[in-house]
């Protein structure tokens, strides 16, 4: 099946800076993918690329099956930018006319317009300009989920929303994905982007550093983490021990030595209670990315 976007081989320049290098990532139907990466990375302008309001130096790629930049894609497709700005018009008013834009039937707008603001919680009010940057947050992504789009693309979706907001949000992409539809989003809300995505893309001074699934990246198949009962620390000499509430030992090994560590655990009267790939959170191999090349 096509990619509902897909990147290939694509770089970009700015002058000297090489701010994308041969960057090749799909997105692929019914997935949300979660586009991270430090800031200055590039992950923007892989975004801008995307959507057609820049131009590749070098590569190419297709949305929605069409190449880069062609405009009818854009109306199957809701972006919501990292900083959504508003007109002097009603908070209704901003959302029709993103329907309309996308090429909504006139007698569907209004009930999904509807729909949605009250879903979203946002408020009713004559000139948009004047919400909080969290309820103008929601009505970005009342815009960018209008018209039901095959492919979200997303800047910082749960930027400045509180938690009650940040769950309705969760909620509604996570609805999306069931429904079939792509979301592609960039963020630095670690938490949120491993309760929702399937897939990680990992972005480091323009280059992509990692890519594979949460449970792939999270969990460490070259060392395994080993917890028993037992045996003492002093018995386990060589083996780095932690001790665990109620007297259990976790240990961790590479996964190659774990045969051999559990016959010593079991020769020492010791007792396997589990074993399982060291798991890291998202936040640590964050970190850890952040510092390759």
């Amino acid at each position: 099946m096509a990619a509902r976007l897909e990147f290939d081989r694509i770089s970009k320049r700015f002058g000297s800076k090489l701010a994308l290098d041969s960057l090749c990532l799909r997105v692929e139907p019914g997935e949300i993918l979660g586009f991270l990466g430090p800031n200055g990375a590039g992950k923007t302008t892989a975004i801008h690329l995307a959507l057609g309001f820049l131009k590749a130096s070098a590569g190419s790629g297709t949305l929605l099956g069409s190449p880069l930049g062609t405009a009818s894609a854009r109306a199957r497709l809701g972006y919501l930018p990292d900083a959504p700005a508003f007109f002097a018009s009603s908070t209704a008013f901003q959302v029709e006319l993103a329907a309309r834009l996308n090429g909504m039937r006139s007698s569907e707008i209004k009930g999904r317009v509807r729909q949605l603001l009250s879903r979203l919680g946002v408020e009713s009010v004559k000139d948009a300009r004047k919400l909080s940057r969290g309820m103008q947050q929601r009505l970005g992504l009342a815009r960018a989920l209008v018209n039901e789009p095959e492919l979200l693309i997303l800047d910082e979706p749960t930027s400045a929303l509180d938690p009650s907001a940040v769950s309705q949000v969760r909620e509604l992409l996570l609805a999306a994905r069931n429904a079939g539809h792509s979301i592609f989003f960039s963020s630095h809300q670690l938490s949120e982007v491993e309760q929702v995505c399937d897939r990680i893309a990992f972005l480091n001074h323009g280059r992509l550093v990692k890519l594979g699934s949460l449970s792939e990246l999270l969990h460490d198949q070259a060392l395994a983490e080993v917890v028993v009962r037992g045996v003492t620390a002093g018995q386990l000499d060589g083996l780095f021990a932690e001790v665990l509430p109620g007297g259990q030992l976790r240990i961790l090994i590479p996964q190659a030595r774990q045969r051999e560590v559990i016959e010593r655990i079991w020769m020492a009267g010791g007792e396997l209670i589990s074993t399982a790939p060291r798991r890291r959170t998202l936040e640590q191999l964050f970190a850890e990315w952040s510092r390759e090349l």
